[in-house]
């Protein structure tokens, strides 16, 4: 079978988990219900809340619904509901079985191929790979296995351990059914094209990707900024690992670096733009406050803090954010409501930046705009006109 047609069409890589025809049809079928169930079922929960549980708490309280956690009230008991969110949730577990098949047969070779990357002479390296045991993996990392990914981030099975990047980047293709582009960098190349559109005076010597997992937003960086120093950090080995041999693989010059975004070695002012993708949802409060305060201060004068997320609740009626609550409950995202009902200015005025140099958009995402049919599968139907994510920050005076 070609290779580009077993992989579904996502842009291939030395590390990359490629698989047979077998585990190819079963990772499309995987793909399949979880459209099915988007796009068919989930609807019908808008139905039964509107027809049948929304006029029941009515009754009750002389008044519809009026935020996620009074919709989730009336329809917690709803059969329709439950049906649905148990099949949901079958079918993310399912999505990791479904690419763990491919990694187990190919985790010696994929092992190989990064080490290969790591060891080689760094003359011959483009970016580079700095590993420090000594960093310890935070609880909020360690305690669940975030969205139901076994083992998580950070677990090894074996010397050089690349499988949970392995997981992570064919998992999230099959998730997003591709709709995140050929490398899942949508959320990155959305961030990166704000940004220039938000600050074209800012050219950026030195950028850092905090969180950056295996490096799929951050590559978008340096594609936008080729001249730019770009860095990424995580906590996790088996990650940063993968995430080395793939930008080296496919020609790219990032300095990955396990450390906590908490507390980095950088020097102060090291960097013009300090940014995350998906990555604030995933972690605690307590530790939000110290990584906006961190970002602080390795901003150079001028330098912006940026953060893309999915849309923030009060973005989005009743029933719709109980619908998009729906990972906090049921698939290990356990600061997912949290971080959707932060107040940015608050926050980042609280680190250090003035009130006035906060922003919060919501640009469309950079992918769909692409496509010649731009919908993004959303809990409940295909969002037509494109998907928009949500980018939050702030610019340091210079």
């Amino acid at each position: 079978m070609n290779q580009s047609v077993a992989a579904g069409e996502q842009e291939k890589h030395a590390v990359l988990p490629v698989p047979t025809g077998d585990e190819f049809a079963r990772q499309e079928f995987v793909k399949s219900l979880k459209y099915h169930l988007s796009t068919r079922v989930a609807p019908g929960i808008r139905d039964s809340y509107e027809k049948r549980r929304a006029p029941e708490f009515q009754s009750r309280a002389g008044r519809l619904p009026q935020n996620r956690r009074e919709v989730r009230e009336a329809m917690s008991a709803d059969p329709y509901f439950r049906m649905w969110s148990a099949l949901e949730r079958g079918s993310q577990e399912m999505l990791w079985n479904s690419v763990q098949v491919s990694i187990e047969r190919q985790l010696p070779d994929l092992v190989a191929a990064a080490q290969a990357a790591a060891e080689s002479p760094a003359a011959q390296q483009l970016g580079s790979l700095t590993l420090d045991p000594s960093v310890a993996t935070p609880g909020y990392v360690s305690a669940v296995d975030i969205h139901l990914m076994p083992g998580g981030y950070y677990t090894e099975v074996c010397p050089g351990d690349v499988a949970a990047g392995a997981l992570y980047d064919r998992g999230v293709y099959v998730y997003a059914n591709g709709r995140m582009g050929p490398r899942n960098a949508d959320p990155g190349d959305t961030a990166a094209a704000f940004f220039r559109q938000r600050f074209p005076d800012l050219a950026p010597r030195r950028v850092l990707d905090l969180g950056c997992t295996v490096g799929n937003s951050t590559l978008a960086w340096v594609d936008a900024f080729p001249d730019a120093e770009v860095h990424g950090i995580d906590t996790c080995a088996p990650v940063l690992r993968y995430a080395h041999a793939r930008a080296e693989s496919l020609g790219q010059r990032v300095h990955y670096a396990q450390q906590n975004a908490e507390r980095t070695n950088f020097p102060d002012g090291h960097f013009d733009v300090v940014m995350s993708c998906l990555f604030v949802h995933e972690t605690s409060r307590k530790a939000l406050s110290r990584i906006l305060r961190e970002a602080w201060r390795l901003l150079a004068p001028g330098g912006v803090m940026l953060h893309t997320e999915t849309p923030p609740y009060g973005a989005l009626p009743p029933f719709d954010a109980f619908m998009f609550d729906w990972d906090t409950r049921n698939n290990n995202e356990p600061f997912w409501a949290a971080s959707h009902e932060l107040d940015p200015r608050a926050e980042c005025e609280a680190a250090g930046f003035p009130r006035d140099a906060v922003f919060e958009a919501s640009p469309l995402s950079h992918y769909s705009t692409t496509q010649s049919k731009p919908k993004r599968v959303f809990k409940g139907g295909e969002v037509g006109g494109g998907w928009r994510w949500y980018v939050w920050g702030a610019r340091k005076p210079g």
